[in-house]
């Protein structure tokens, strides 16, 4: 492994970077979808109670096994087999999995990326201003969903760029500029929608609880789903970018701070979308791809401003886009550079390669691809990395590292809710999602 290591200029890089590599589709297409199908506070109460298990255990993990290895999942593990057995090996054939995950599901972003970009483009020249009908955006979305290799292959390009300039001075930078922005004009969006008519409502569904709702299993069910993936705990992108931190960070503060932000992300989409879809006197009945691209955009057109809102709309995700695949990429980027002492600019050129040979011939079959990883290889790689830093790792070397830097050491309540309680959740996420038809997040 290469001895010097790249770090974060400060903290707040730090944490915009880790908020942007959260904040990404699962909150824009995904949230709101979720919000309106199970009851909207009836969810958000669960869905709160997971964000604030999963944020105060797993986050905090995932950041303290990275900092303390100074490394990827795959040394990460092996350090961790080695402390309990005396051997690396193992860990570091089992830390293959999270990195694999991380370029799979990267490679599949990458297409969807491709399909932000067209869609800003189409936003800019006006284009998508001309459709009248939900029938006219399907059309597009197909055609664009079928081949779109020019625009996937510029996000790719600008991700790579970003990529190469290292961490303090690329990923940091862009993530200071992209993730302020985002929040910026999504809450501005917000801030307009609901001053028109019929934003009212949806506000009132949004905030209301319905106490009956939180007796349906399946509201629990994807409240879990929604907080495990929406906190992009996978093994990877978290371990990974706490790698480069310093000792002398506040990992629990700053999980907090991810953690608090990914979720204002999320609500903040919601009081856009749900809005908007009830000022057009549409319901929001599903979420995913075909909100994003086809039915938000035909709402969007019809509210006063639409041409302008929608290339707010599409700018913000842009930004939202970017920062994801950026962090969804630096796992495997890092495993190259420490497995074969390549020089960075070197190991993100032959990544991003393979994220466009690869992207390009699975673009017809993107959303069975990313389901796999959705579905399969994240959670299995969050239950790893949760099970090699609380059980193979020994309690004290966790506590220290978990607690370097701060005043007053975490309560007695962490260490048995991390081992038991979030391994646990971990397990069941993998396992719900397997028996659930289209996963659970």
């Amino acid at each position: 492994m290469s001895t010097k290591r790249d770090s974060w200029g400060s903290k707040w890089g730090f944490i915009l970077a880790c908020i942007g590599s959260a904040v990404g589709m699962g909150n824009i297409w995904l949230f709101p979808a979720r919000v309106s199908a199970y009851g909207g506070a009836t969810f958000l109460i669960p869905y709160f109670l997971f964000v604030v298990i999963i944020g105060s255990t797993g986050v905090i993990g995932e950041m303290s096994f990275g900092r303390a290895t100074r490394s990827g999942p795959i040394h990460a593990f092996g350090a961790a087999t080695k402390q309990r057995w005396g051997s690396e090996m193992p860990g570091r054939l089992l830390g293959f999995i999270p990195v694999v995950g991380s370029l799979a599901l990267a490679i599949g972003y990458s297409v969807v990326v491709g399909w932000i970009f067209k869609y800003l483009y189409l936003a800019l020249t006006g284009q998508l201003m001309t459709m009248a009908s939900v029938d006219e955006f399907a059309g597009v979305f197909g055609a664009t969903a079928a081949s779109n290799p020019a625009w996937q292959v510029l996000g790719m390009v600008i991700t790579v760029v970003i990529m190469a300039f290292g961490i303090g001075r690329g990923i940091e930078k862009a993530n200071k500029v992209m993730m302020p922005l985002f929040f910026f004009l999504f809450v501005a969006l917000a801030l307009y929608i609901c001053t028109l008519p019929g934003a009212k409502d949806a506000y009132r569904y949004i905030f209301v609880l319905d106490p009956k709702g939180l007796l349906d299993p399946m509201v629990w069910v994807y409240a879990l789903g929604q907080a495990f993936f929406s906190l992009s705990v996978a093994g990877n992108g978290t371990l990974i970018y706490g790698s480069y931190l310093s000792e002398d960070s506040n990992v629990p503060a700053d999980a907090r701070m991810v953690a608090f932000f990914d979720t204002c992300a999320a609500m903040v989409a919601a009081l856009v979308i749900i809005p908007a879809m009830a000022v057009a006197g549409e319901q929001l009945t599903g979420g995913g791809p075909g909100l994003m691209f086809i039915f938000l955009p035909n709402v969007l057109r019809m509210i006063p401003g639409g041409s302008v809102l929608l290339v707010v709309f599409f700018v913000a995700v842009v930004f939202a886009s970017l920062t994801s695949l950026v962090n969804l990429y630096e796992a495997p980027t890092a495993t190259l550079q420490e497995l074969f002492h390549l020089k960075r600019p070197v190991a993100v050129c032959i990544i991003g390669g393979i994220g466009v040979a690869v992207g390009l011939l699975i673009a017809p079959i993107v959303s069975d691809w990313m389901d796999i990883c959705s579905i399969y290889i994240c959670p299995l790689g969050a239950m790893l990395a949760a099970v090699m830093f609380f059980w193979v790792c020994r309690k004290d070397y966790v506590l220290h590292n978990v607690n370097l830097a701060r005043s007053k050491p975490l309560g007695k309540w962490f260490y048995p809710m991390a081992k038991y309680v979030y391994c646990g959740v971990t397990i069941l996420v993998l396992i719900l999602g397997a028996c659930t038809d289209g996963g659970i997040g």
